[in-house]
């Protein structure tokens, strides 16, 4: 095996870098520190080093904060480390500052700590409306602050538990921000046992324009918002905002380009991420120039930076995965992806750093997934469904049920351009079991898929799985 200094000397190539974890770049709770976790909440490339910020649920712990890799590939804790529950991260370019955590870092690399939002466990930092000056911050209890980014103080805008219509009983759980096209945009990742079940609608994806009243967008559990940070106030050469959540059914991107919004589907890539904890890691972010890269339940996908004519097009899986990845960027020209790796429950809770290539992500897993466009759904005649994603996969094949005795037929419809020309491709007739299927021929694909109801039918089912 290459010695650590010998690697880091090479030039970069998939070979050599693929996998590798440096031992000495970790963070952990020392000894009894923490009766939860120590991941790497947020990562950022600023003032020529990296910065990583630790994270420990309900700011139980000790021992974490604020870290850094030099150009030398040195790591250390910062002095002004403050142990708390931070994956938020932003550049605030007019004053030339990165905000990581509660902490404000200076283009030479001076670091200044908001002693007051430290307090609090912070999940994101976007863009304010009307103030350059100022960044809103969320924190996973939906309190949302302004803050001067000169002089670090501080006030609170909302406090959205008392916003949103919430259902009783349910544990909120904030996650996302993003500020752009004349508003600012959350989402919240409530989802239990009743969610599931059906029985209640506790997540959230809203948005504010900075005032009105906030605008209830979904009532489903939304885990991250993003997009590009150039502008607040508008859309920025036709890039949209994208916001990820999922229902029982499978996993819904919400797109908003020029002031509309749209919807999508996607499959699961795992089962193990449908609970509201087990989801706040995923993240939509720029992972290298004018390229998004999204980690959706158990799927890394390339996502476009640009829609054109209303439409999303491009969408690609890249590999299928079960690693927890709370951020990534590029540093020093090196893919790296943050982790939340070992928690209490299988020893002392600590995680560390991956670095290597970006096409490295590639070789994770073979794109796999399954998951549904109707779930138990009363449908209409010439109802369509959501468009569900179908490039990228292999073997294809999609079931309907129904109740058994009933008609229900429903045409597959397939967008092979991505342009919104829809064309049928076969016809499923549930029989007197209320059960058709149809696997696709070896070879075919689209970008979208779709269900055409041409029944009026009750608790109807129409799920794909793809192999």
């Amino acid at each position: 095996m290459l010695a650590l200094a010998a690697l880091f000397a090479l030039p970069l190539a998939s070979a050599q870098v693929q996998n590798h974890v440096d031992p000495q770049m970790v963070i952990r709770a020392p000894g009894t520190g923490s009766d939860s976790e120590a991941g790497i909440g947020a990562l950022i490339p600023w003032a020529n080093k990296l910065w990583a910020v630790g994270y420990v649920a309900h700011i139980r712990g000790s021992g974490l904060g604020l870290y850094q890799v030099d150009e030398n590939m040195k790591w250390s804790r910062h002095p002004e480390s403050v142990t708390g529950t931070y994956a938020n991260r932003y550049i605030h370019w007019r004053s030339k500052q990165a905000i990581i955590g509660p902490h404000f870092i200076s283009e030479d690399g001076t670091v200044r700590t908001s002693q007051e939002l430290a307090k609090h466990r912070l999940t994101a930092t976007a863009a304010h409306l009307t103030n350059p000056d100022m960044v809103y911050f969320l924190t996973m209890e939906g309190i949302l602050f302004e803050t001067d980014v000169r002089s670090l103080a501080s006030k609170q805008l909302f406090d959205l538990t008392k916003e949103l219509d919430w259902a009783e009983g349910a544990y909120l759980h904030f996650k996302g921000m993003h500020t752009g096209q004349g508003r600012v945009v959350v989402a919240n990742n409530t989802f239990e046992e009743p969610e599931h079940l059906g029985t209640r609608y506790a997540g959230r994806l809203a948005e504010w324009d900075g005032k009105g009243d906030w605008v209830i967008l979904e009532r489903n559990p939304f885990i991250e918002v993003s997009g590009n940070q150039r502008s607040a106030a508008n859309d920025y050469y036709g890039s949209p905002m994208y916001a990820v959540g999922w229902d029982r059914a499978s996993v819904i991107l919400r797109v908003l380009h020029r002031g509309t919004w749209t919807r999508y589907r996607l499959p699961f890539g795992s089962q193990s991420w449908s609970h509201t904890w087990n989801t706040e890691w995923m993240r939509i972010r720029f992972a290298q120039t004018e390229r998004h890269l999204m980690d959706a339940f158990g799927l890394f996908y390339d996502l476009p930076n640009l829609v054109y004519g209303g439409r999303l097009f491009g969408v690609q899986p890249i590999s299928r995965h079960l690693r927890v990845t709370p951020d990534f960027v590029h540093y020093n020209g090196y893919f790296v992806m943050a982790g939340d790796q070992t928690d209490h429950t299988v020893g002392q809770p600590q995680s560390g750093l991956w670095w290597g290539n970006i096409d490295d992500l590639w070789s994770f897993g073979k794109p796999q997934g399954w998951g549904a466009v109707w779930y138990k759904q009363d449908i209409g005649t010439d109802e369509t469904s959501d468009s569900y994603l179908m490039t990228g996969f292999d073997q294809k094949a999609v079931t309907l049920i129904s109740e058994p005795n009933q008609p229900c037929v429903v045409d597959i419809e397939v967008d092979v351009l991505g342009d919104g020309s829809w064309r049928r491709i076969t016809t499923l007739k549930a029989d007197e079991n209320g059960f058709a299927t149809y696997s696709f021929p070896a070879g075919f694909s689209a970008h979208w898929v779709r269900g055409r109801a041409r029944t009026t039918t009750d608790n109807v089912s129409l799920s794909f799985t793809y192999l």
